[in-house]
């Protein structure tokens, strides 16, 4: 099938605007993931096949993310990561998912700006998670030291992005911790939410007893908590894309 596509330029990130600012384009794909949904061809799991799919396969009619900044004017990054909260949200909002997503966007906006507030709110809702950890900490002082470790390499995460600091200087912020907390930057190139799941695990890895302490303390409730969570990114990141021009 050809694909009615706009020229683009990977190379020309920062000029690609929205939709390619054509209000058209947006409703082209907003009827057709409307249309998928009613003839209930969304489904999580499946990227396309035999006409269904999921948010991206059901955008594009095909599941390839590099397709995005071609025929939408939306960033691969992006498309990857609407793919991933429609996969990990509950499925009655799932199916809403990439309805919601392409009507927050407004035509010709430079998405780019959304990365770093976006990223910086998955990095404090890590801090937020860890703070609410529930455990006795006099008999667990080792999952005390690496979970405050893993708090400070993530507050210098956030240091840096909002200071346009040397990211690199984030690495030596905490002990091994931080090396997990470092994936926060390429996250939202793979679907962002790895973050927090990432730094708590990486943070309690020291030795298995201490681990599956804090894993535990963490994720009691994984399945709700997960879902929670990722419920939480997508109304940040609509309330982002709304606001951006």
């Amino acid at each position: 099938m050809k694909r009615e596509c706009v020229a683009y330029d990977k190379n020309e990130r920062n000029e690609m605007k929205a939709f390619h600012n054509n209000l058209d384009i947006k409703h082209k794909y907003l009827e057709r993931v409307r249309a998928h949904r009613k003839a209930d061809n969304l489904i999580q799991g499946i990227g396309w096949e035999n006409g269904r799919g999921c948010a991206v396969g059901c955008t594009l009619e095909a599941y390839d993310h590099s397709l995005y900044p071609i025929e939408l004017g939306i960033p691969e990054w992006l498309a990857r990561l609407e793919d991933a909260i429609f996969e990990k949200i509950p499925n009655d909002k799932s199916m809403l998912w990439p309805e919601r997503f392409l009507a927050a966007i407004n035509p010709g906006a430079d998405l780019e700006k959304v990365k770093m507030p976006f990223i910086i709110h998955v990095l404090e809702q890590t801090i937020a998670s860890m703070d609410a950890c529930v455990f006795d900490r006099d008999k667990n002082p080792d999952v005390v030291k690496v979970i405050e470790g893993s708090k400070a390499a993530v507050v210098e995460m956030i240091r840096c992005h909002l200071y346009g600091l040397d990211l690199a200087a984030a690495k030596s912020a905490a002990d091994s911790a931080a090396s997990a907390v470092w994936s926060a930057e390429s996250a939202a190139e793979s679907a962002a939410f790895a973050a927090a799941r990432s730094a708590a695990w990486s943070a309690v890895s020291a030795t298995e007893s201490v681990a599956f302490a804090s894993w535990s303390a963490v994720w009691s409730a994984e399945s709700a908590a997960r879902s929670a969570a990722y419920e939480n990114y997508a109304d940040n990141l609509i309330a982002l894309l709304e606001k951006c021009r």
